[in-house]
């Protein structure tokens, strides 16, 4: 079964004013945090960006191993994004996943292809019923499927798209609790402050301290 892994970096955030895939955390760019993480459960990786200036920039930083596509028309994201990475993947299942959650999780990535296989998706589920889209696995000819009649009526983002998916697997947050207990695997920077923290949980991983 091959698997593909595919990052949405949509250019520049508006709360920290740059490029969030290129921004430097610990000795390399965030971006890379995620694809080294993800390197070990994956035969393909993926980046969609959305214009020629980033190709420019990401082609330095990413190996020949890395594919990048650039959104046509700098379409909006991330249901634009995701079509255009599974389109492009060769794997029969996607890792869908944003730019910035450097901490995602090697055993979380394992059980969301574990329990995908069979189903169109397996998405993480909070209790108050709230999904993580960005952080789950697709059966990758469903989900294209199903991404396109999304963005034909009109829609941009990726939860239209899971609406059109018959047979999807959801995983309580609960379960993938037991894998990562800080449910750190769902760290997203955002804002200056997240950023912070991501630095401070790094220092602590780097110097083999628990991430609690």
């Amino acid at each position: 079964m091959k698997k593909t892994a595919i990052i949405l970096a949509g250019g520049t955030s508006h709360r920290l004013g740059q490029d969030k895939g290129l921004m430097p955390l610990g000795s390399k760019p965030l971006i890379m945090h995620i694809l080294d993480r993800v390197c070990p459960s994956v035969d393909e990786r993926i980046v969609v960006i959305n214009s020629a200036a980033q190709m420019e920039s990401y082609t330095k930083i990413l190996g020949s191993d890395v594919q990048l596509v650039v959104l046509r028309n700098r379409v909006q994201m991330p249901l634009a994004g995701a079509l255009a990475g599974f389109e492009k993947s060769t794997g029969e299942y996607s890792l869908l996943l944003p730019c910035d959650a450097p901490f995602i999780s090697e055993e979380v990535i394992k059980i969301l292809f574990e329990l995908c296989v069979g189903k169109s998706a397996a998405i993480p589920r909070w209790p108050n019923g709230n999904l993580e889209p960005l952080q789950a696995v697709y059966r990758t000819s469903n989900a294209c499927v199903a991404a396109k009649e999304a963005l034909l009526s009109g829609h941009t983002d990726v939860r239209s798209m899971i609406s059109n998916l018959k047979g999807v697997r959801y995983i309580s947050t609960l379960v993938i609790q037991q894998l990562d207990p800080p449910l750190y695997t769902f760290l997203n920077v955002n804002t200056p402050q997240d950023f912070k923290k991501a630095e401070s949980l790094l220092k602590r991983l780097v110097s083999s301290q628990p991430l609690n």
